[in-house]
């Protein structure tokens, strides 16, 4: 008992001393520890606001202009929903802002790249959603059942996105799409250039400019449509002239009644017809080529990794040798044809042996086959059968 006593006090004596080792080696990571370097620095934009309200054209190009757009996070954006409000202060405050980050997590960092899922505009805000934003899809199915079976999966993925809502005091006005980038600048940079501002530039100043103004002039081709007004609405694919043999063209129909309508007609790859029709005046016709020879880029093609290199194998030059085992340098066979020899076909062979061999004519072998009748086969008689056996049709072969 006195061991057993003795024991007890070396180890509550042993963890006595041990206890200041082990309480310093234990650290705790508390939310100003986790969200210490996170910077809230905020400075206010200073962009000059058209004070027209905002119309239905330009609530169009605000959505045509924004929606899938694409940047880089300025500073780390938290999940959940953030306001900047036009020219001035950023809610939540730094602290809140911080916090946020620590309880909901961090949808981007500095330096990530976001992408504009959703815009929606209402009264005097415009609500936009970083990638997917901040609240998961509800799915209706979620509620039905059968047998106690869920039709959907209960584990649905949550949402790691964040939501921007940018608040006009006076309303919104009549903004544009690189304007309401400037006013997201502390948050978002959108200078990265999108693939058909980056073909754009690549183009004469006319055609250019008139991308920029989102115009569309005769003779332009496809991707010169798309990047100044975006993707048509409805496609049209029809006969000129109702003529079942005529030639087939295909119409980009924009925007819908009472709002202007655009209507795009290509032949081939190129624009021949630009109607517009505009409530309460005449149809606006352009069928006249615009666009000068000289302007049109040149149909070129970069070759890439795998391709066939030219001077290889097309008219004129001589073709590619063709594939070997041989190692390279190392000279064919004496006797080497340069073709692949197969095998000789042995049921062929096997099949003329089987093939009868004709009788000689006038021989008694072909006199009998020629006096036989082809109707009448000549019945062999049974040698367990006893007495005549007849072979007259209509009469039995059983021995009487």
């Amino acid at each position: 008992m006195a061991t057993r006593t003795h024991r007890w006090a070396l180890l509550a004596g042993c963890l006595a001393v041990c206890s200041p080792v082990l309480r310093a080696q234990v650290f705790v990571v508390g939310e100003k520890t986790a969200t210490a370097d996170i910077s809230t620095s905020f400075k206010p934009t200073n962009v000059l606001l058209p004070t027209d309200k905002l119309t239905e054209r330009g609530r169009r190009d605000i959505v045509r202009n924004l929606e899938a757009e694409q940047g880089f996070a300025h500073r780390s954006i938290p999940i959940g929903v953030i306001t900047l409000t036009a020219n001035g202060d950023l809610s939540p405050d730094p602290e809140k802002y911080r916090q946020m980050i620590y309880q909901k997590g961090q949808s981007a960092a500095p330096g990530d790249r976001v992408v504009i899922t959703a815009l929606d505009i209402k009264g005097d805000r415009i609500v936009i959603d970083l990638n997917g934003g901040p609240y998961a899809k509800h799915r209706f199915l979620s509620h039905v059942s059968f047998g106690n079976a869920p039709t959907a999966a209960e584990t649905a993925p949550q949402a790691t996105g964040s939501r921007i809502t940018l608040v006009f005091p006076k309303g919104v006005p009549e903004i544009s799409g690189p304007e309401i980038k400037a006013l997201l600048e502390p948050i978002i940079d959108f200078g990265v250039k999108s693939g058909d501002q980056a073909y754009a530039d690549t183009l004469p100043p006319r055609l250019r400019d008139a991308i920029s103004a989102h115009e569309v002039l005769v003779g332009m081709n496809h991707r010169m449509v798309l990047a100044a007004l975006g993707a048509p609405e409805s496609k049209v694919r029809e006969q000129q002239s109702g003529d079942p043999n005529g030639g087939r063209y295909e119409e980009w129909i924009y925007g819908h009644v009472p709002q202007t309508v655009k209507f795009i007609r290509f032949v081939g790859d190129h624009v021949t017809l630009v109607e517009i029709a505009a409530l309460g005046k005449p149809v606006e016709i352009h069928d006249r080529n615009e666009i000068e020879a000289g302007e049109l880029p040149a149909n070129t093609r970069e070759i890439a990794m795998g391709d066939r290199q030219p001077g290889t194998g097309e008219e004129g030059s001589a073709a590619p040798p063709p594939p070997t085992l041989r190692k390279p340098g190392e000279a064919a066979p004496a006797n080497a044809q340069g073709k692949v020899q197969y095998p000789p076909d042995k049921s062929a062979a096997r099949a003329a042996d089987r093939q009868p061999i004709p009788a000689a004519p006038g021989s008694a072998a072909d006199t009998t086959q020629n006096n036989q009748p082809p109707s009448q086969t000549p019945v062999m008689p049974d040698a367990t059968q006893s007495g005549p056996i007849s072979t007259q049709p209509g009469t039995s072969n059983r021995p009487r």
